[in-house]
């Protein structure tokens, strides 16, 4: 059984040095990686990185993370992604990581994500050229997640999780305002885990969502902001593949 701990939405300041760290370290207990979605800052800013930075160093399980909104306020995602590199974390932008632990070859997929809606209710890209631009911004971070689940399905994993910050399905939106849906999540998070596939889809961003949700394609979806999970982090059991044993 592979064990993903998982949180989004810590929205870090600098007054929030060491309130994590506790519960970090005790997740070598738990735990076999660390799954970070997104506003892991208040503004973005390189300092708030570096809190988040301290909090996460040295943990004795891998740290996968993307971005979210917040990480963006201050027009710095490249700096701050920097920031959580050196710190150990692989983050993530249209890219696939395959992490090691415990003898088990744990696959993630991970981009931001963006808004745009849901099937039935979202924006398409007609009209003036910001609005054309938005759509096309939300569909190139959905394709950069469907290349790096493809990626990841070429390679020998026990386990391919999608980690996003913007919300695939609208399931795990409820208790949110309806009227900002659009600005929560996209669909075409969605069709790309379900074009691909995948055991699990994590992701933050709705503080006032539900937990639990599922893709069309019977995908499971979590959505771990921490206002949502209530705790440093919760833990998701999942079995990895058979293996056939070598003659």
């Amino acid at each position: 059984m592979i064990r993903v701990a998982a949180v989004g939405d810590i929205h870090m300041g600098l007054d929030s040095q060491g309130t994590l760290r506790p519960s970090f370290e005790t997740l070598p207990q738990c735990a076999d990686v660390l799954l970070l979605a997104g506003d892991l800052t208040r503004h973005g800013t390189t300092e708030e990185a570096r809190v988040v930075a301290r909090e996460i160093k040295d943990l004795p399980v891998p740290v996968v993370a993307v971005l979210g909104n917040h990480d963006h306020h201050d027009d710095r995602p490249a700096e701050v992604t920097a920031i959580l590199r050196d710190a150990g974390a692989q983050v993530l932008e249209g890219q696939a990581v395959v992490v090691t632990a415990g003898g088990a070859r744990i696959g993630v997929a991970g981009t931001k994500g963006f808004g745009g809606g849901f099937v039935g209710r979202c924006a398409g890209e007609f009209g003036e050229p910001v609005m054309k631009e938005f759509v096309r911004y939300s569909r190139r971070c959905a394709d950069g997640l469907l290349g790096a689940l493809k990626e990841l399905d070429e390679q020998d994993c026990d386990v391919r999780i999608a980690l996003t910050h913007f919300s695939p399905v609208a399931d795990t939106l409820a208790g949110e305002p309806a009227e900002i849906y659009p600005f929560l999540g996209s669909y075409l998070l969605a069709e790309a885990i379900d074009t691909v596939g995948a055991d699990l889809a994590v992701h933050g961003h709705a503080h006032a969502g539900t937990e639990h949700g599922m893709t069309t394609g019977g995908v499971r979806v979590r959505n771990v902001a921490q206002p949502v999970i209530g705790q440093a982090f919760h833990v998701y059991h999942l079995a990895g593949r058979e293996r056939v044993p070598s003659a």
